[in-house]
């Protein structure tokens, strides 16, 4: 409602911009008005799924961005303290309240390792209100239906393949990472991964605008993504015009193809 405000004060013109309130009635009445000729979405899958299915058997263009169980692979060669902040910032900052917010983080090798520190560094995260300045989380404003929370799972691997297997499994495919100081390991991850954003010591690869937000398999129901020029042809209606101007009439009817254009 301040967005709204602030884009009103600004001269954004009436109409442009509409915040409609409610919940189940209001988002079938977008699914199904005849006014409306695209629906984006972003939040659950059973939502959006339920809003691509309506929406979509009412002949509009639906994108829908959905669920999230995002990964990271820790390679033993992993430089260690960059790895260890990454984690813990990706897992807990916006107290895990973010659709690419790290879930699950796979060691391959063991975690043995890393675990002590991982819960050291977690544990010394202040608690507080969120206006607060010392506060490093603020409370989660939900249940934790989707571990939508401050939550990160530390799973093992022996190898490699085994925990891009792991991630694989997942029938979601937002992001996925890799922490690595290995050429070959980078590149086998981002060959092999089935995510539509992968990261190479990166832990929320959220690309920039003018790239596609390119979740999939779960993840995301429609033809094109969110952002770039994906993003800007979902909103587009693409129109082809042909014309002909011819000087004078034909001498006798043609019953060809036009062949000239003016």
């Amino acid at each position: 409602m301040m967005l709204a405000e602030l884009a009103m004060e600004a001269g954004l013109p009436k109409g442009v911009l509409n915040i409609v309130h409610g919940t189940h009635d209001v988002v079938n009445n977008i699914c199904d008005g005849e006014a409306i000729k695209a629906v984006s979405f972003v939040g659950s899958n059973t939502a959006g799924m339920h809003i691509y299915s309506r929406a979509s058997a009412n002949g509009k263009r639906v994108q829908c961005n959905m669920g999230a169980k995002n990964h990271a692979i820790i390679l033993p060669d992993a430089d260690r303290e960059a790895t260890l902040n990454a984690l813990i910032a990706a897992g807990f900052g916006a107290a895990g309240q973010r659709c690419m917010a790290l879930s699950t983080a796979v060691f391959v090798g063991g975690s043995e390792a890393w675990e002590d520190e991982l819960v050291k560094r977690a544990s010394s995260l202040v608690v507080n209100s969120g206006a607060a300045n010392d506060s490093d989380l603020g409370p989660v404003i939900s249940r934790q239906e989707e571990i939508f929370g401050p939550v990160l799972l530390l799973m093992k691997a022996e190898s490699l393949d085994d925990a891009i297997q792991i991630v694989n499994r997942n029938k979601y495919g937002n992001g996925a990472s890799i922490f690595t100081t290995s050429g070959v390991s980078a590149r086998k991850f981002q060959t092999d991964i089935e995510a539509g954003q992968v990261g190479i010591n990166v832990p929320i690869p959220v690309p920039l605008p003018f790239f596609s937000f390119t979740g999939s398999k779960a993840s995301f129901a429609g033809d094109l993504n969110f952002y770039g020029k994906a993003g800007v042809q979902f909103f587009t209606q693409i129109k082809t015009i042909t014309q002909q101007w011819k000087e004078s009439s034909p001498q006798r009817v043609s019953l060809s193809m036009p062949t000239s254009q003016k």
